[in-house]
């Protein structure tokens, strides 16, 4: 029989309203299996590591996605797959910095929650828990199915670096423009057997470190030579430049002459499109040509979440900007497409 470790960080599936107050309050793993009785019905062992303080998503940070990714070491061996329940604000945050400190990843890590808690009467909860352990355990010809870092939402199945929250109101919370669902739930579960990557190299590797060190320059028209010189000066590794269309920016001298000599300091800047659709391509206008001409990184198709991320992830574990420039550019763990 197949066992999955679920691990509940918090967020809104684990939340219940009080009767006097009407305000959300985080209740205990017990509380929440009593509302999914239907999960005993369920051909698998669940097993459960529940934080000793549940947490608002909102307070996520790397030390802990790095607890996180111990715990799935420390468990590994011993259970079929995992799912980590965890609040939408920052889901796609964890789940694109978990794909990265997950090399050779062979089972199943799915984030899910819900837009509703679980103790209420429409509730989307009880779905996504469900056919989240559902997706965990799902096996062919004894090998995982979806041996990858996933989110779960609203019948979907999302590649978690390529994924973004787009609606804090809707049941479809999430979307993934850029690269296709690997997962649908109808009557039967569908799985995108050709978009879903399998390790290439049998053991998984774990990547503990990860740095905060990362600034955002995100332009706009009219932005002063001031605020970019104080985000570029700033004690920093790596800044995510989030810049117009397919990667463009200002050709004022100021600013390009503010970015080279950040660059020539050391610092790694990477370029990612304000648009939610569509690539960076560096070279392509005039207005970008100049980017990659000084070194700036090509972000291609990356989310902001994974744009971060994996900011810090490089950062963390290699010392050379060159290298973290190269890296940057490289698809790692299916978070970019290379034009």
């Amino acid at each position: 029989m197949c066992q999955i470790l679920i691990i509940y960080t918090g967020g809104t599936i684990g939340m219940m309203s009080d009767p006097k107050t009407k305000v959300l309050r985080p209740i205990n793993f017990e509380q929440i299996m009593d509302n999914v009785p239907e999960l005993e019905r369920l051909n698998c062992r669940i097993k459960v590591h529940s934080f000793d303080e549940v947490i608002d998503s909102s307070n996520m940070n790397p030390a802990i996605w790095s607890k996180l990714a111990g715990l799935i070491q420390d468990n590994y061996d011993d259970v079929d797959g995992f799912v980590i329940l965890h609040g939408s604000d920052t889901m796609a945050f964890s789940a694109s910095a978990l794909s990265f400190m997950l090399e050779n990843l062979g089972k199943p890590v799915i984030f899910t929650g819900s837009q509703l808690p679980i103790s209420a009467i429409r509730t989307d909860a009880k779905e996504n828990l469900m056919t989240a352990i559902e997706i965990a355990k799902a096996k062919k010809n004894g090998v995982a199915r979806v041996p990858e870092v996933c989110i779960y939402f609203d019948y979907k199945l999302f590649r978690g670096n390529r994924s973004f929250k787009y609606n804090s109101s809707k049941f479809e919370a999430f979307r993934s423009p850029n690269y296709p669902i690997l997962a649908e739930s109808g009557v039967h579960l569908r799985f995108s057997i050709n978009d879903i990557r399998h390790p290439k190299e049998d053991g998984l590797i774990i990547h503990k470190k990860l740095t905060s060190e990362v600034a955002v320059l995100k332009l706009y028209p009219g932005i002063s030579p001031k605020v970019v010189e104080n985000i570029l000066t700033a004690d920093v590794g790596g800044v995510v430049m989030e810049t117009f269309g397919a990667g463009n920016t200002s050709t004022d001298q100021w600013f390009i002459d503010l970015l080279k000599q950040a660059i020539d300091s050391g610092k790694v800047i990477v370029d990612i499109s304000q648009c939610k659709v569509g690539t960076v391509e560096l070279g392509r206008y005039e207005t970008s040509k100049l980017l990659k001409d000084i070194g700036v990184a090509n972000g291609y198709d990356m989310t902001f979440e994974a744009a971060i991320t994996k900011t810090m992830y490089l950062l963390g574990n290699y010392d050379d900007p060159k290298l973290v420039k190269e890296y940057l550019e490289t698809d790692l763990r299916g978070e970019l497409t290379v034009s």
